[in-house]
């Protein structure tokens, strides 16, 4: 089975594909400090408790936080004895132009390769987490740019942070646009400023790509917004761990 590990800046997640399917996925706190043995040891747990067997023969991942790049390339080694394949720009395989087409983040190109895999381009694809990103791929299957603005939660932090009696609030759209309390106000704010943004960025893209296309929206947050955005048609909560595999039976030749 090949372990997909999705190192982001707020969360890491961990896929586990039996050559069909997502036989389990995980979600847990990013954090570089962590050894080896501690993944091991959590991973272990989470196979158990999913009832899937522990028989791991690939691993790949795809990381924003070199920081934690070490622990997961020693878990592999270690616990798997594999040496785990880590995706770069330059391995994905997606066409790219954008300057310099090195600095392209390789969650960003792994996303495009999924979605060229499931959907007729052109394209833009939505990645909501700690940053929100989009990535706009023409009709030519080329990843051409995008955009990148503060995520929804990073927004929500500054504002509780910055503001003496503002609190942090749940991500749940009201009832109403006009709060009629503070919380309700804040959600309102949050909700619907972003749902607002995503649709106009996304619009705007369209436009330079030459008219209409298909929104994909992926990440921890993406599902909040299906049903509040215009633009998006389609959620892949796995679009990131389906690249990466896809990163890897390109590089890799596994079948």
């Amino acid at each position: 089975m090949l372990l997909a590990i999705d190192v982001g800046n707020t969360h890491t997640v961990f896929g586990v594909w039996d050559g069909k399917t997502w036989v389990a996925v995980w979600r847990r706190a990013t954090n570089p400090d962590r050894t080896e043995d501690q993944i091991a040891v959590w991973l272990k747990g989470a196979f158990d408790l999913a009832g899937v067997l522990y028989d791991v023969d690939a691993v790949v991942c795809g990381s924003v936080v070199p920081a934690a790049n070490e622990a997961i390339e020693r878990l592999a080694q270690r616990w798997f004895r594999i040496d785990p394949l880590f995706v770069q720009a330059a391995n994905v395989g997606v066409p790219v132009d954008y300057e310099p087409p090195s600095s392209v983040g390789a969650d960003r190109l792994v996303n495009a390769l999924a979605a060229l895999a499931k959907h007729q381009p052109p394209m833009v694809v939505v990645d909501l987490g700690t940053a929100t990103t989009f990535d706009a791929i023409s009709k030519d299957g080329v990843y051409v740019g995008g955009a990148i603005l503060p995520g929804i939660l990073v927004s929500s932090q500054a504002l509780a942070s910055h503001t003496a009696k503002l609190p942090q609030v749940e991500f749940v759209a009201p009832a109403r646009t006009i709060g009629r309390n503070t919380a309700e106000s804040i959600q309102s704010g949050l909700m619907f400023g972003y749902a607002s943004a995503i649709d106009g960025i996304v619009r705007r893209i369209a436009k330079e790509l030459g008219g209409k296309v298909l929104t994909i929206a992926t990440g921890g947050l993406g599902g909040l917004f299906l049903g509040l955005c215009e633009t998006i048609e389609v959620y892949e909560p796995n679009l990131t761990l389906d690249g990466l595999r896809l990163a890897y039976d390109k590089v890799r030749g596994r079948g």
